[in-house]
């Protein structure tokens, strides 16, 4: 069993599309996997209705309640994907304290990679009473090809103490603004071949960060 956050305390970074793909590429995996859906918007939930995905959602945004049901959830199967709400400080502090793996999707802007320290502030925090878990993975979301102030994001994320980089990065798509209007995943869209690799890729990474 595994419990992945993705988390960022900024909305617009990406992480409910991340945390959807990703419990949706482990099921197609074969393995059981639960998407908990901590963001009060519910949007997780509601893009895998539409879907008609049998893919288990769990709705939960008090901090009490992610505490003591995650790992509950756990215990029943393989992976448990967490999409955390954003702006919320007790919600966030509740998840990384029962997660195994951190992942924090940053787009490449100075607000963005300036807002970002606030999560890696708290991730601080739990990795010094849990002795060092969860174990954290950044990487760069919403990118644009070609542009300097994506290789600078990099080397700025990539100097951030007690944090991995990832190596892949999520570039801006039509596909992935398309997919859930679309009630679709980037896998079974039409043009949806370019981030379906760049998928493929992080969340293999994910899974090594994991180990």
């Amino acid at each position: 069993m595994s419990i992945i956050a993705i988390f960022n305390q900024k909305g617009g970074s990406g992480k409910t599309t991340l945390s959807l793909h990703l419990a949706c590429w482990l099921s197609r995996k074969k393995k059981k996997v639960c998407l908990v859906d901590a963001d009060p918007q519910q949007s997780a939930s509601t893009w895998i209705k539409l879907m008609g995905n049998p893919l288990p959602v769990k709705g939960l945004t008090d901090a009490n309640e992610l505490i003591e049901q995650i790992p509950v959830l756990a215990e029943a199967t393989d992976f448990v994907v967490v999409d955390s709400a954003a702006g919320n400080s007790e919600s966030g502090r509740a998840i990384l304290f029962t997660a195994d793996v951190c992942v924090i999707p940053i787009q490449p802007t100075g607000l963005d990679l300036h807002s970002a320290g606030d999560a890696v502030r708290l991730v601080k925090q739990a990795h010094q009473v849990r002795g060092g878990l969860p174990k954290t993975g950044v990487f760069i979301s919403r990118a644009t090809k070609g542009t300097r102030l994506k290789n600078e994001a990099l080397t700025i994320l990539g100097q951030i103490p007690a944090v991995t980089l990832l190596k892949t990065v999520i570039h801006q798509k039509q596909a992935i603004a398309d997919a859930f209007s679309q009630e679709l995943c980037v896998w079974d869209i039409r043009g949806g071949t370019e981030s379906a690799k760049e998928f493929d890729q992080l969340f293999k990474e994910i899974l090594r960060l994991a180990k």
